[in-house]
């Protein structure tokens, strides 16, 4: 026998490895990055485009005007410095005024300063609602934002450890063309560009529980900063705001705190610029660019593809007063009327083209990789340094003016667009797929149309510098052009943003046919070599039901609409089986109320799924919104203020009753007891002294002194219930402390469940055995039940299958320093504790044992291994069905903010449960 049980164990090693290489064969195949180019764009390479082939530059320099038009690298600059303020998490709504709004909310008009200089009279200033592509976690963003390119979904992997960008980008291109660099703030620039600044003063980023490290560490080196003229570009990045919503949500006191304080630094900032804007001052020609990464949920939360999350904003200011209006055609802007009847107004522009824009501004070449565009509307904020408005433009007004301004912008375009199109034909010759032939047509036709009219007509009108500037024709050539750029640009993110990910099929088929077969030997190491197992009618119908909810549950993974509504869907089933068990009850007479408690525990995890009443965030979108129609109460009266500061203190005093009372009648069982007893002081420390690191200590002597105590037991067999109570309740103190004030509840809900499940399933098993002192078949369907709640218990506890759903906070209890690791372990914990690790851990539960013979020992031993594998099979059904799905739903419209998200909890979630499974087989068996 223990030959047997040994070489079971192994065979869950082998299946961990098996799914292991499953997994990570499809995940090359899946997750496949796009291909980064190793090219880096020089000065030297615009001769080889048609715009500055012209003969404008030789015109222009026997004219003795080579400084003003002829370009430093690819284009002529326009500002001479750029700082940039990057605050964190900044949605659109803290800086776009509330008229723009349905209605006001507290967070709103904050920024005050920023809306006083973009609303003014003649302003050189503007707000723009920019869009982020998802994902909108801060390292993709700042990916983005600086190569000019899309982010790519692998990339979130390495958000807690940010690798070196190696692609070409703006900072790569402004220290190629002798740009000097200083940075302040978040350490993720440091990371992502390393030796790339002339001066840094970094500061650790991932202690969302401090708002004011960072951004005082940005205040202290941003002023003295400002005054000095050693720098050509700043970038200071605040995390206040992210940190406050994280913690606290959109809300709340800290974060209109946090609005406020950037209020004053801003309206300092500016005054510093204003002071020294004058004619040889420091600041004569900088334009500063206040921005957000991403956006926010009222939550705190982001990472994913909703409106809130992508969209953001961006202020931009010149400090020269006078600006070019740019041709409506072209203009952007959303506007509405203050109270004073004056109008505001806020224009728009996409982050992709964050990359180009700055490089036009600043006169550098673009970076290699780039697709995005000049953008019309921040590229004419800079066009006062061309003093468009002297008679030197030949024809003085605003229609010369404009031209005159075209003529400059269809130049950066036609730069813009070489560039475009010489990065795609590289990419799809370079690249393992690249683009269709079809696409690649289609691409070229519109450059080459354009291309066309540039050289037929635009081109002369640039050579000719004595041309009526104020001709209508000139200026509708002039639009033509322009518009045929903006047309080719759209049309290439366009293709990017729905072909750009290559997805390798034959690895994407390779993996899924290898966890098929792990999944048919799995399920036939369940049944194998156990006579217990003979098939008769009871399991029949069991095993059909089974097999029935299982498949219920993976064919809803196929439809996006399921996958949001995951938690609902398992806690339906839940109820079904619930029902099926209450049938058996009524008609046997026996354990009705435990079948009713069960249905009862079901809906209140259904209610917590609704409404998240135990989402550890206190500003919980729905609470914030809509009163609870559980109680028929606002969320902000006192009596349920009381109720959810008293319900945790509550749960814990149930659960060490419950504890003291397991331990009270079981034998003595030496250590395993001690480790039940202690677990129940530290519900007690955990839950109301706030002890992490004690906590984490103890815990961690628990699981070695029963690892020991496993090792060197002689009385294997006798000790089986309390050591699965030891085990649980060792793990379960930390679990409740990282899940905050909803731990202990939570815990209470799964005891009082899993109880009910392993109640019910005894009183079925007894009845089986037919009065014999031997186990009875395995029902599979309480196997069936226990990872259904598993399932419900994660999204009650507050997640769900996105970034956005890991709380970030967790990873710090107990801690103010970032250590990967260390981090790492606390967030798994808290993410997967209730759901894997103690359902893990707890299944051996299932298996009452009524006789101490060595066989029935030897029956139950096996019957757990059974009990395991089952489990297990559970698990990669829903791998596997998820799989098939991300691969047939690869190029739908959802499949980086939703597919994606899911294909990556699920497979964490079953490697995990594999890793466990071969400890708990160690420890068990």
């Amino acid at each position: 026998m223990e030959t047997y049980l040994k070489n079971k164990k192994l065979t869950a090693l082998g299946f961990l490895l098996i799914h292991a290489i499953a997994i990570l064969i499809f995940t090359r195949g899946f997750l496949l990055t796009r291909t980064e180019l190793p090219f880096h764009s020089t000065c030297s390479d615009v001769s080889l485009s048609p715009c500055l082939a012209s003969p404008r530059s030789n015109h222009d320099s026997s004219s003795g005007q080579s400084n003003q038009t002829q370009p430093k690298c690819w284009t002529k600059p326009v500002v001479d410095r750029v700082i940039i303020i990057v605050l964190d998490a900044l949605r659109i709504d803290f800086v776009a005024p509330s008229a723009f709004f349905p209605e006001p909310k507290p967070w709103m008009d904050k920024l005050t300063i920023l809306q006083k200089l973009a609303f003014a009279n003649e302003s050189s200033a503007k707000i723009f609602k920019a869009f982020a592509d998802p994902p909108t976690t801060s390292l993709q963003r700042l990916k983005g934002l600086t190569t000019g390119g899309l982010p790519t979904f692998i990339d979130v992997g390495n958000s807690f450890g940010a690798p070196a960008i190696v692609e070409d980008n703006f900072i790569n291109q402004l220290v190629l063309n002798g740009k000097r660099l200083v940075m302040m703030g978040d350490d993720t620039w440091t990371q992502l560009f390393p030796n790339q600044f002339q001066k840094s003063y970094p500061f650790p980023s991932f202690n969302v529980k401090d708002l004011d490290t960072v951004d005082n560490g940005c205040i202290e080196h941003l002023f003295p900063t400002l005054f000095k003229d050693d720098w050509d570009v700043l970038i200071a990045h605040f995390l206040g705001v992210d940190h406050a919503g994280h913690i606290f949500g959109v809300d709340s006191s800290p974060m209109i705190n946090k609005l406020e304080q950037y209020n004053s630094v801003l309206e300092k900032v500016i005054n510093i610029l204003e002071s020294q804007a004058g004619p040889g001052g420091l600041h004569e020609n900088t334009m500063l660019i206040v921005m957000g990464d991403h956006g926010q949920t009222l939550n705190g939360d982001h990472g994913g593809g909703t409106a809130e999350e992508v969209e953001t904003t961006m202020f931009a200011m010149s400090t020269k007063k006078h600006t070019t209006l740019v041709p409506p055609e072209f203009d952007t802007s959303s506007c509405k009327q203050n109270k004073d009847g004056n109008q505001m107004c806020i224009s728009y522009i996409e982050q992709l083209d964050f990359a180009a824009t700055l490089s036009a501004l600043l006169g550098i070449s673009f970076p290699f990789g780039s697709i995005g565009h000049v953008n019309p509307e921040l590229y004419a904020l800079g066009s006062s340094s061309w003093n468009l408005d002297k008679s030197d433009l030949g024809n003085s007004g605003t229609q010369s003016a404009a031209n005159e301004w075209m003529k400059h912008y269809v130049d950066v375009l036609c730069v813009n667009a070489w560039q475009v199109k010489r990065y795609i034909d590289v990419y799809s010759n370079s690249s393992v797929v690249g683009f269709s032939s079809d696409d690649m047509s289609r691409i070229s036709d519109l450059y080459s149309a354009a291309e066309q009219n540039w050289s037929n007509s635009v081109k002369h009108i640039l050579m000719d510098r004595n041309g009526d500037d104020g001709s209508t024709d000139i200026s509708a050539l002039l639009k033509e052009q322009i518009a045929e750029y903006l047309n080719f640009f759209s049309s290439v993110v366009e293709l990017a943003r729905s072909k750009w990910t290559e997805f390798n099929l034959n690895l994407m088929i390779t993996g899924f046919g290898i966890l098929v077969i792990s999944l048919i030997l799995q399920f036939l190491a369940v049944f194998h070599g156990d006579n217990s197992y003979a098939v008769g009618s009871w399991l029949s119908t069991g095993a059909a039901f089974t097999l029935f909810i299982v498949t219920i549950r993976a064919c809803s993974f196929l439809s996006n609409s399921y996958i949001l509504e995951e938690g609902k869907v398992a806690n339906f089933l839940l109820a079904t089986t619930g029902l099926i068990k209450l049938r058996y009850s009524v008609m046997r007479k026996t354990m009705r109320k435990e079948a009713f408690m069960f249905l009862a525990m079901v809906f209140v995890l259904r209610v917590s799924i609704d409404i998240g009443l135990t989402k550890q965030a206190a500003t919980s979108q729905f609470m914030s919104s809509s009163p609870s129609w559980m109680l028929g109460i606002a969320p902000d009266h006192p009596a349920l203020t009381y109720a959810i500061e008293i319900a945790p203190i509550l749960s814990v005093l149930i659960l060490i009753c419950v504890l003291y009372v397991a331990i009270a009648k079981a034998p003595n069982e030496g250590v395993w007891k001690y480790v039940t007893v202690s677990s129940m002081l530290l519900q007690v420390t955990g839950g109301r002294n706030r002890i992490p690191q004690t906590v984490y200590v103890i815990g961690l002597v628990q699981l070695c002194l029963l690892a020991s105590a496993r090792m060197f037991c002689t009385e294997k067999d006798k000790n089986w219930a309390i050591r699965t109570v030891a085990l649980v309740s060792a793990c379960s103190s930390p679990v409740i402390l990282l899940s905050g004030k909803q731990g202990s509840m939570l815990a209470l809900v799964y005891l009082v469940a899993g109880y009910c499940i392993m109640r019910l399933e005894g009183v079925e098993r007894r009845t089986k055995s037919d009065g014999q002192s031997k186990f009875s078949k395995l029902n599979p369907l309480c196997v069936v039940q226990w990872s259904l709640l598993s399932i419900c218990m994660f999204f009650a506890s507050g997640h769900w299958c996105a970034f956005d759903g890991l709380r970030y906070g967790a990873a710090f209890v107990g801690f103010d320093e970032f250590v990967l690791i260390r981090q790492a372990i606390l967030l798994t914990i808290e993410t997967f504790g209730f759901s894997i690790i103690l359902s893990v851990f707890g299944l051996p539960l299932l298996i009452p044992v009524h006789s101490q013979t060595p066989q029935a020992h030897g029956e139950k031993r096996h019957q757990l291994f059974q009990m395991y594998m089952l489990f297990g099979v559970i698990s990669a059904t829903t791998v596997t069905a998820t799989i098939l799905c991300v691969t047939i739903q690869r190029r739908h419209l959802m499949v980086w903010g939703l597919f994606a998200p899911k294909f990556v909890f699920d497979v964490v979630g079953l490697i995990l449960t594999d890793l466990l499974i071969c400890l708990a087989s160690a420890y068990y068996l």
